[in-house]
């Protein structure tokens, strides 16, 4: 009799299983086709939205890969939820434990939330455009692509750099590019034989044809310091921020040979870039941009 109440306990609850497994195990495997076909609807969409931005010309490039990111979560959220409720799960109900989950998480993840708030920031304030040359944290390139958590940047020898955007909010930030101009200056050591002024207006003569070389203002040059009988001349050029790599590459060279074609007096001792410090107010000296 015993074994005859167990057998009969193993059939009901074999077949209690059997009917589970047989209404659970297709809504199963539907949800998991569902995230399946989700995430790969997902990455197409993003693909096919990024090429049809990139053929759009008044869409900001800035905004194109962050608008491709946010469409692909946004059908990765909507497919998880269709397939919690294709199991049979009450979303609505879920949502004070995902806002706790989400409390939780966001402990953990102080670091990855600070980068979307700067990424936010960065895509509102808009301190520097894709294409842009930037200098942050230590670090320079120029900007191939904002994202929400991170910035991808070329260096100028062509290296891949990677900077998640709180080390860029959090620290000061240089844009090269987005002024229109670019202020170069060289430092010219003359012999004390050297006529300055003769100097001088070949300085500024032959900085003026160099291609780059804004007109307005005018290159200029003026006597820096004379120590020991020895002159030297600043010369001050403007140029856009485009050029201004091709005119320091070449203003060193030009100026030489301009000079050594005056004469034997007039070769110089030393030519060097500089930078004027911030406190020097000839880095404004005709500076466009102050107009």
């Amino acid at each position: 009799m015993p074994q005859d109440v167990n057998t009969q306990h193993l059939t009901h609850w074999a077949d209690v299983s059997w009917q589970w497994a047989a209404g659970f195990v297709p809504r199963l495997l539907a949800a998991l086709a569902i995230l399946v076909a989700g995430f790969v609807v997902a990455g197409w969409i993003e693909r096919a939205l990024r090429r049809l931005l990139g053929g759009v010309g008044h869409v900001d490039p800035t905004l194109k890969p962050v608008l491709g990111a946010a469409t692909r979560y946004s059908v990765i959220v909507l497919t998880v939820i269709v397939a919690l409720s294709q199991l049979g799960i009450q979303t609505a109900s879920l949502l004070a434990v995902v806002g706790a989950a989400g409390l939780a998480v966001g402990l953990a993840l102080q670091g990855t939330l600070s980068n979307i708030a700067a990424g936010i920031m960065l895509l509102w304030l808009r301190p520097f455009r894709v294409g842009d040359y930037i200098e942050a944290g230590g670090q320079n390139g120029a900007v191939e692509e904002i994202g929400l958590f991170n910035c991808r940047l070329r260096t100028f020898d062509g290296l891949y750099l990677f900077l998640p955007n709180s080390a860029i909010w959090n620290t000061p930030l240089k844009n090269d590019t987005r002024n229109g101009g670019r202020l170069l200056s060289v430092d010219v050591g003359l012999s004390a034989a050297a006529e300055l002024e003769r100097a001088r207006r070949t300085l500024v003569d032959v900085t003026a044809k160099l291609p780059g070389v804004m007109p307005a203002p005018a290159p200029h040059a003026f006597l820096a310091s004379f120590a020991g009988g020895a002159p030297v001349l600043s010369l001050m050029v403007w140029t856009t921020a485009h050029d201004a790599g091709a005119v320091e590459r070449s203003i060193v060279e030009t100026v030489k040979r301009a000079l050594d074609a005056l004469g034997d007096e007039f070769k110089p001792t030393q030519i060097f870039r500089t930078v004027p410090p911030d406190a020097d107010p000839s880095r404004f000296l005709g500076d466009p941009l102050a107009r």
